[in-house]
């Protein structure tokens, strides 16, 4: 028996989003850029995609740009945003949180290179620091990036009070959020976040690998306060070039569907699986060494455990060898040799960190698994402690 513990790096496509991309693939082919009745066909599954992902966020206006992944739609909100106007290259200021997933850390990082000044607020205890916040927005403030949900502690960060910061000190800058450790796990709108770009991903949702999205305020359309990373062709608004995924895309779409309707049911069925987990964890005399990471505001999803003194890697393959899968962090930098970001911003101290793993639920797990998974990790921590001595 496999027990799959890692669904924040990725999750099995559900039955209904594969029945969408079979039939789009085999009889929605065309390409939906051609004016013919095929393209056109293909075209209609793209708008019906894009209208579920506007509902999925109580919008009723606003532009879905549709990428290859949560990765890209990251950097079309950050770069885009910082190329939008030639005197933001004269140093316009960007801001983030320490610990943010590498695809937000990265372009800015490369911005920073190339001239733009750039600040990082802390995020102790998972929390954003918002006194921080005040402290750096200044009137050359051109984007704040913040992420929804830390992928790896789980922490729920206030945008929506960091939006309201942010549009009230510094009138030109834009507010982007990467919710795709969010989005379909806990309820949101784009009008309670107060965002003007929001990044969701496909693959994390029960859809296809291979899909993201940017959505984008109607404001920020009408502005040109977004330039785009990719050109070609002009697809997406002139946005992101490239012949659409159309069946990954409707396939997408079928999964926010289907997503959207068991939204609440999922999120109290997670939330009771991680409180059952914690217990679990808590009162078993063989844990008793361990720690968890329990931000106060959190998503019902992620849950971190440190067992100090083993190193996360070699906890993660005793487990894999038992056929209970988890993770040492971000599936994107589970290969690096550093200790977590997110972790080391959350409070951890480097031999923490390297000592943390990452359980992440779906509505699909069961209690029996849970039990199975605790039973496997008093056993891996007593073997491998023993071992370590």
């Amino acid at each position: 028996m496999q027990i799959y513990l890692d669904n924040s790096a990725t999750t099995r496509i559900c039955d209904e989003a594969l029945e969408v991309y079979t039939r789009v693939s085999k009889e929605q082919y065309g390409n939906p850029s051609s004016l013919h009745g095929v393209g056109l066909l293909a075209e209609h599954e793209l708008e019906r995609a894009r209208g579920e992902v506007l509902a999925s966020l109580g919008m009723r206006r606003g532009r879905v740009l549709f990428t290859a992944s949560g990765t890209e739609a990251n950097n079309l909100a950050i770069i885009g945003r910082a190329l939008s106007k030639d005197r933001y290259s004269r140093g316009a200021k960007i801001i983030t949180t320490e610990g943010e997933h590498a695809s937000v850390t990265g372009p800015i990082e490369r911005l920073e290179k190339m001239g733009f000044k750039t600040a990082k607020i802390s995020t102790r205890g998972g929390r954003i620091d918002l006194d921080e916040l005040r402290e750096e927005l200044t009137p050359d403030t051109v984007l704040v990036s913040i992420m929804l949900v830390n992928n790896e502690t789980g922490a729920l960060y206030d945008v929506p009070r960091a939006a309201s910061l942010t549009h009230e000190l510094a009138r030109d800058a834009l507010v982007h959020t990467d919710a795709t450790q969010a989005y379909m796990k806990l309820p949101f709108t784009k009008e309670g976040l107060g965002a003007d770009m929001i990044t969701v991903s496909s693959h994390k949702i029960e859809g296809p690998k291979g899909v993201g999205a940017l959505i984008v305020d109607e404001s920020v359309m009408t502005k040109k306060a977004l330039s785009p990373i990719i050109w070609g062709g002009g697809q997406e608004l002139g946005l992101r070039s490239g012949t659409e995924n159309v069946p990954a895309i409707a396939a997408f779409g079928e999964a926010v569907r289907i997503g959207r309707a068991q939204l609440n049911e999922r999120y109290r069925r997670t939330s009771r699986l991680r409180d059952y987990l914690i217990t679990r964890i808590s009162e078993s005399p063989e844990l008793s060494t361990l720690t968890l990471t329990l931000p106060e505001e959190h998503a019902p999803h992620i849950l971190n455990v440190t067992a100090k003194g083993i190193k996360s890697e070699t906890l993660l393959h005793y487990l894999s060898s038992s056929g209970i899968f988890v993770s040492s962090g971000s599936a994107c930098s589970s290969r690096a040799r550093h200790s977590s970001p997110a972790l080391i911003a959350y409070g951890k101290t480097e031999d923490e960190a390297d000592s943390s793993v990452r359980i992440s639920l779906s509505h699909r797990t069961t209690e029996d698994e849970l039990d199975a998974f605790v039973s496997a990790l008093a056993m891996g921590t007593k073997s491998l402690a023993r071992v370590g001595k």
